[in-house]
């Protein structure tokens, strides 16, 4: 382990004439961003905003235009593989500030940020105040290179900049009030929680089942129960604890089924199956056209016994290889030879302000796994849609079963993870 912490080197508050006027839109832009996060229901912590306010963000993302460097719902790529995958990124300000908001920071904490960038790090920073103490630990040392150079510019020296696996944390720092993960985590090591303070709380970004959810969870002894989780997206988590999908290719590179777990999929039977006819279904059951419905995926997750998500091209929708979905992917449900999935709701009225929930299903069992599909989406809706959503904890896999709470299990290499519903009646029919 290579431990920087980065000294001097502070912004000067003076600038060139030539540079003043990029200066001036860079302030108005975060000024700008901040207040639009607000009126978006996005920023409800003064705190959060504040730092918002004061962080320079374009100094974290050298040679990006002012107004992508500003937009609250961009990330900026910092670097990719050999493919042009991502590999490292200043996440989108909504998502920064969603966690943060999350981690419920005050001065004098200490927090360990696993995944640098720089800027999320002096966001941190400004939170915790000069009493507090932020270290930020990343796997590459092309990223710890340049968060160290950024902060050093920013003003930030005082952030302590590591090289290192985050699979084992930073122990020379620990106890922490708060873990902030900024990379997508399938798992949770023994080490985040071991050095976390008895009422400490890891935010998480934590895939499960191909959903990854920023989960606040508190420390409870060895468990770690949740208070809050949102949808969001981020790159995956590099050295020991990466963990990737399993990828079936049902048509080519038109269709994929992306598998979160083991599944012992007939892959040929599968891609047969999308070949012949298909049954549609739909459920009565409605949403806005900006209504949030991410309690339904959570549901379907939890609720299907194989449960997947189905990515196809813009080609293979609209040859009709398979029917309207996300291009992003939808969730799906496989049985044997029979695959079953979401597709986009369709408008029940000329002004678009109502839409349905429908599902299409292909194989010799389509019939049966097309109504199951529906059943569970009426389910959501009947019992869970209104109600207080799901609940996570995590466990060690060592811990007594007495331990775990009712719900679905899912198995992972350091933690069982339950995600745990309680009944709300309630529904809005069709």
């Amino acid at each position: 382990m290579k431990i920087e912490t980065w000294k001097g080197g502070s912004v000067s508050t003076s600038r060139e004439s030539d540079e003043a006027p990029d200066a001036d839109l860079g302030t108005s832009l975060r000024s700008a961003m901040v207040e639009h996060m607000k009126e978006q229901g996005w920023l409800r912590s003064d705190e959060v905003a504040a730092a918002l306010t004061r962080v320079p963000r374009e100094m974290f993302t050298p040679g990006t235009p002012l107004e992508t460097v500003y937009a609250a719902e961009t990330v900026v790529i910092t670097k990719r593989d050999e493919h042009g995958a991502p590999m490292s990124s200043v996440s989108a300000p909504r998502i920064q500030a969603l966690m943060l908001q999350q981690a419920h920071l005050y001065p004098g904490m200490k927090v360990l940020e696993i995944g640098s960038g720089g800027y999320n790090a002096a966001l941190i920073a400004e939170l915790v105040g000069p009493g507090g103490e932020v270290t930020t630990v990343d796997i590459d040392a092309e990223v710890v290179g340049r968060a160290r150079e950024c902060l050093t510019a920013a003003g930030y020296e005082r952030v302590r900049v590591v090289l290192a696996d985050a699979e084992h944390g930073v122990p020379e720092f620990a106890p922490y009030d708060r873990i902030i993960v900024t990379v997508g985590a399938w798992d949770i090591p023994p080490a985040w929680i071991d050095q976390l303070t008895d009422d400490g709380m890891i935010v998480v970004p934590l895939r499960m089942r191909g959903l990854t959810r920023s989960v606040a969870f508190i420390r409870d002894g060895i468990r770690l129960v949740s208070s809050d989780h949102e949808m969001c997206g981020f790159v995956p988590m590099q050295g020991i604890g990466a963990r990737a999908e399993q990828v079936v290719e049902l048509h080519g590179e038109d269709v994929h089924l992306r598998v979160d777990e083991a599944q012992a999929l007939d892959t040929d039977g599968l891609r047969e199956a999308l070949k012949g006819a298909r049954v549609e279904r739909w459920s009565g059951v409605t949403v806005g056209p900006m209504e949030s419905f991410d309690g339904l995926d959570m549901w379907l997750m939890s609720a299907a016994d194989s449960f997947a998500l189905l990515t196809a091209t813009s080609d293979a929708i609209d040859d009709g290889l398979v029917g309207p979905v996300a291009v992003a992917g939808t969730k799906a449900i496989v049985s044997g030879t029979t695959l079953a999935y979401r597709v986009k709701p369709r408008a029940l009225d000329v002004k678009r302000t109502r839409f349905e929930f429908g599902v299409l299903a292909h194989g010799p069992d389509a019939d049966r796994l097309a109504k199951y599909f529906i059943d569970l989406i009426k389910a959501w809706d009947r019992e869970h849609r209104h109600g207080p959503g799901s609940q996570l904890t995590a466990i060690p896999v060592s811990a007594s079963p007495r331990d775990f709470p009712a719900g679905r299990l899912i198995d992972k290499q350091h933690v069982q993870v339950v995600i745990s519903w309680s009944r709300h009646g309630g529904g809005n029919g069709p």
